[in-house]
């Protein structure tokens, strides 16, 4: 954790210089049933302040059973001149990853070479093209991972996700500071479409119904090294909506660790070993102090090392999203942290999960 945090300074702030816009994208969306969200998302859209000559809207139909349909072209017909760059097409399924076949099929039919990923639950920044345009233009750069952050309310559940978001995007950001990325988000992920096809797509791995996101990046890195970077730009930040209760936000994180046994890049497996055990000897320290098993001087001041160090990258991360006011969550979720972890991951052996009305084994 130490290194993330020398890592996330040594990513240099990137600021726009009101360049004319070059780089034509595919903005590809996968959705099933998110009839409530897309609205919010094609208003965003329709906000870009980048030139509609220049990017289309990609929208892949994962067989849909609500009214997203409906919302999509109620919307369209909203508007005061047509948005000719948006289609709409159905996802063909060929594996057991729907999203991966959803975003294989839209890039396939994408008319330009850059592509960026996002979901039907997002909000676009108005500048959200331009950052990555300038990027492109600025850089020797085949991938772009850009940073997100949830929309933020004021229940606790909202909190304790958003701080594990920004501990998550300070890991992001330190591992490319220390030059070994292992970790992007799907939500805001950005990459050439002949690299797309150069590392053959999601091969090896559509057999994972989650991770279109973290292995394409394991397979781009492994092949372009230093030309994959992140976009720390505050005009780049995605924002996506947080699990409304508990038991999805369980199912989530259920779908997250069917991940981790797949990883082929030795750097991850041992952060989220350590992670994993970090947390595990976190809870037993605190059973021991129950039991009055073991010193209480010993035990507090290993709390507090873990403790400060991990509130150190979440501090960096949440002034980076202007986010500070929900450090005012850290202590009792750094509590509350570790047995939640614990049990997803204990659970994760033995439970399949749900994602979008169908049910995925590990």
């Amino acid at each position: 954790m130490g290194l993330f945090v020398i890592g996330f300074d040594k990513v240099e702030s990137f600021s726009l210089s009101d360049l004319p816009s070059r780089t034509k994208f595919t903005v590809v969306i996968p959705f099933r049933n998110e009839a409530e969200n897309l609205e919010a998302l094609l208003l965003s859209v329709s906000n870009l302040n980048y030139p509609k000559t220049h990017y289309e809207i990609i929208l892949v139909n994962d067989d849909s059973t609500d009214t997203s349909i409906d919302a999509i072209e109620s919307f369209l017909k909203k508007q005061k001149s047509p948005l000719k760059n948006i289609r709409i097409i159905d996802n063909y399924r060929q594996s057991n990853s729907p999203k991966k076949d959803a975003i294989t099929l839209a890039i396939n039919n994408a008319n330009y070479d850059w592509i960026i990923t996002t979901d039907a639950d997002c909000l676009l920044p108005s500048y959200w093209l331009d950052a990555f345009d300038e990027k492109i233009q600025t850089s020797d750069t085949v991938a772009i991972v850009g940073p997100v952050n949830l929309i933020t309310t004021s229940s606790f559940l909202n909190r304790f996700q958003t701080l594990e978001i920004l501990a998550l995007q300070g890991v992001t950001l330190g591992s490319f500071g220390i030059r070994f990325p292992f970790m992007c988000n799907g939500a805001n992920f950005c990459y050439k479409k002949s690299v797309f096809k150069d590392c053959n797509g999601f091969e090896g791995n559509n057999n994972i119904a989650s991770g279109d996101d973290l292995f394409l990046l394991e397979k781009i890195h492994k092949q372009y090294k230093a030309r994959v970077h992140y976009l720390k730009s505050e005009k780049a930040i995605v924002h996506t909506k947080g699990e409304s209760n508990l038991n999805s936000l369980i199912q989530q994180r259920l779908r997250w660790a069917s991940k981790t046994n797949n990883y082929s890049n030795w750097y991850s497996k041992i952060t989220g070993l350590i992670v994993l055990l970090g947390n595990l000897i976190f809870n037993i320290i605190l059973v021991l102090l129950l039991l009055n098993a073991i010193n209480i001087r010993i035990a507090t001041a290993l709390l507090v090392i873990k403790i400060s160090v991990d509130f150190l990258l979440l501090f960096k991360s949440a002034r980076f999203f202007k986010q500070e006011h929900q450090l005012s969550a850290f202590i009792f979720s750094s509590l509350l942290y570790p047995i939640f972890n614990i049990y997803v991951a204990t659970l994760s052996f033995f439970k399949p999960y749900k994602w979008k009305g169908r049910i995925f084994k590990k």
